[in-house]
């Protein structure tokens, strides 16, 4: 398997307060990847150093050998449901349609091949009769199909999902699964921010424990034990109880 995201002890902070601290990490390709860690742990922070949003104050990423944010084709990426205006007047199929967008000049149109695109990532998530509703019309399971569709339609090398399950039916989460398992097998890299700890298990190849500073990474049935979960989680003793 290949790396391709390299991350070479990266440091974050937003004034005086540090929310990553000497991250190391080689993710590669062909597997689903789980970002755990409790609240304030840094894990969207560490998204948006991925993405060039946020410049760390120390260390540096490389995505298939280049800086971070020099290579956003290459990087899909499914926001958490809160950052999303649900209500802005657009339907399924322009939502999906944005994942075009990046191999697009600004002087360019969205185009039948585009449109091929769309139709199909709609059609792998189920919602094919709802291409013409609103988004703010559909369920919140619905919602976050739609924007796994997007991802898809972008048809980058690299899935970043920050909390894909949440608030989401069991269907919806099942259908989700079950693609990102398909996307790893096809050699794409996954990453995905999960907080339910029951289901790290079975979702899960590998697994990334940080709480500001990385505990532990690795294979997840070698990784996630008990010992590396309570260093992560140690202010959260009831998530231990509940998983253990």
């Amino acid at each position: 398997m290949n790396t391709t995201i390299q991350i070479n002890g990266i440091s974050v902070a937003y004034g005086h307060k540090r929310v990553l601290s000497n991250i190391y990490l080689n993710i590669e390709s062909g597997f689903i990847h789980g970002l755990i860690g409790p609240n304030g742990a840094g894990k969207s922070s560490l998204f948006k150093c991925i993405l060039g949003q946020v410049k760390p104050s120390a260390g540096e990423i490389f995505i298939y050998g280049e800086a971070a944010g020099k290579s956003l084709k290459k990087i899909a990426y499914v926001p958490q449901k809160d950052e999303i205006d649900w209500q802005f007047p657009t339907t399924v199929l322009d939502v999906v349609m944005m994942g075009r967008y990046p191999y697009k000049k600004w002087y360019e149109f969205i185009n039948d091949t585009d449109r091929a695109f769309g139709l199909k990532a709609i059609e792998q998530i189920g919602m094919t009769e709802f291409v013409d509703r609103q988004i703010g019309e559909l369920s919140g399971g619905q919602q976050q199909r739609v924007f796994i569709a997007r991802a898809l339609c972008q048809d980058s090398d690299i899935f970043l999902m920050d909390e894909p399950f949440v608030g989401v039916d069991a269907k919806t989460e099942k259908i989700i699964i079950s693609i990102l398992k398909d996307l790893a097998s096809k050699g794409k890299t996954i990453l995905v921010v999960h907080h339910d700890l029951e289901s790290v298990q079975a979702y899960f190849d590998r697994v990334i424990l940080i709480n500001q500073k990385l505990i532990a990474y690795g294979d997840t049935s070698i990784v996630f034990t008990k010992e590396n979960i309570t260093k992560a989680f140690a202010s959260q003793s009831h998530l231990l109880q509940q998983q253990f």
